[in-house]
C-alpha cells in the first residue's frame, strides 16, 4: 500500500489521494478494468463505491465507481465502460500503468452485507459494469459465512461483454480465501440479450417467467422473502423493474440504517 506519491499533484488536489495505476485490462471496445495503489489509510466495506478521477484543471471530473476488489485487498480494482465523448471515461480508457489517479478519501454505499438481514440465498443481479461491487463481495469470505448459496446474475448484450466470466466460471474456486467455500455454493448465471446463448434474454423476463429459479434448481417460480436476499446494480431500467418485482413478491428494501430483504445503489439510480 502507498500514500500519495507525487507532491505537486497532491498539493494541487488536497481533497483526494493521488494514486498510481498498477495494471489495465481491456475486455472489449466497451469495457475495461484497472487497478490502482491503495492508500494505507483508506478503508472500505466490500460492495462500496468511491469517487475517482484524473488530474487536470482546477476542478477535476470525478465519478462514482464501485470497488471491484474485496475490502482487505492491497490494490483497488475497478470495472469501467468506455464512452468516447464522456467527460471522464474518454480519458480514463487511455490510462497506462504508472499514470496518476485521483481517489476520494471516503467510500460509501448500500450494496453491503450489513444492509441485508440474514437468509439462506444471496442473489447478486447486475447488468454491464454493475457487476463490479459483486466482484468485491464474492471474493470476501464474509459473504459465504452469511449465506449458504451465492448467485451472480450478469446480463449483457453480447457474449464478449461477459467480463470476468473466467473468474466466475471456475477461477473463484481456486481463490485461497473463498475457493473452498465457493465450491458447490457459488453459481454464475450469465444472460445475453442480443446473441444466441445458453441463457438468453433480460434477467427481469427470466425472473417473471420463473426460468431463473428453474435453472438454479429451485422448486418454485418466485423469490421467497424468508430465504432470499437480493442486491441490484446496473442499468436504471433493470434496477427499477426488478425492484418492482421484488416488492410485488413481498420483499422489503433495506439500507445501512434499516437492513432489509433487498438493496439497490441509489447513488447510481437517482
Amino acid at each position: 500500500m502507498t500514500e500519495a506519491m507525487t507532491t505537486t499533484t497532491a498539493e494541487a488536489y488536497p481533497a483526494f489521494h493521488v494514486e498510481r495505476v498498477l495494471w489495465v485490462k481491456h475486455w472489449t471496445d466497451q469495457y475495461f478494468s484497472f487497478a490502482i495503489t491503495r492508500p494505507a489509510s483508506f478503508r472500505f466495506r466490500s460492495g462500496e463505491f468511491v469517487m475517482i478521477g484524473l488530474p487536470g484543471g482546477p476542478k477535476p471530473v470525478m465519478r462514482a465507481y464501485s470497488i471491484a476488489s474485496p475490502g482487505f485487498a492491497e490494490e483497488l480494482e475497478f470495472l469501467s465502460i468506455k464512452v468516447e465523448d464522456g467527460p471522464l471515461t474518454s480519458r480514463l480508457q487511455k490510462i497506462q500503468p504508472g499514470d496518476e489517479i485521483l481517489l476520494g478519501r471516503k467510500s460509501t454505499g448500500t450494496l453491503v452485507l450489513d444492509a441485508l438481514t440474514g437468509a439462506k440465498n444471496l442473489y447478486l443481479i447486475s447488468t454491464g459494469t454493475g457487476l463490479a461491487p459483486f466482484l468485491s463481495l464474492i471474493r470476501d469470505p464474509e459473504t459465504f459465512e452469511r449465506f449458504e448459496r451465492v448467485h451472480v446474475a450478469h446480463t449483457v448484450r453480447q457474449v464478449k461483454d461477459l467480463c470476468y466470466s473466467d473468474l466466475m466460471s471456475g477461477g473463484l474456486y481456486e481463490d485461497p480465501l473463498v475457493g473452498e467455500e465457493a465450491n458447490g455454493r457459488f453459481v454464475y448465471y450469465p444472460t445475453v440479450t442480443r446473441e444466441a446463448f445458453q441463457t438468453t434474454g433480460r434477467i427481469t423476463d427470466r425472473i417473471l417467467a420463473g426460468a431463473l429459479f428453474q435453472d438454479l434448481g429451485f422448486a418454485r417460480d418466485r423469490f421467497d422473502p424468508a430465504e432470499d436476499r437480493i442486491m441490484l446494480c446496473g442499468s436504471m431500467a433493470m434496477i427499477k423493474e426488478t425492484a418492482g418485482i421484488l416488492e410485488a413478491q413481498g420483499l422489503v428494501e433495506g439500507s445501512n440504517s434499516e437492513p432489509g430483504d433487498f438493496v439497490i445503489e441509489r447513488a447510481f439510480v437517482g
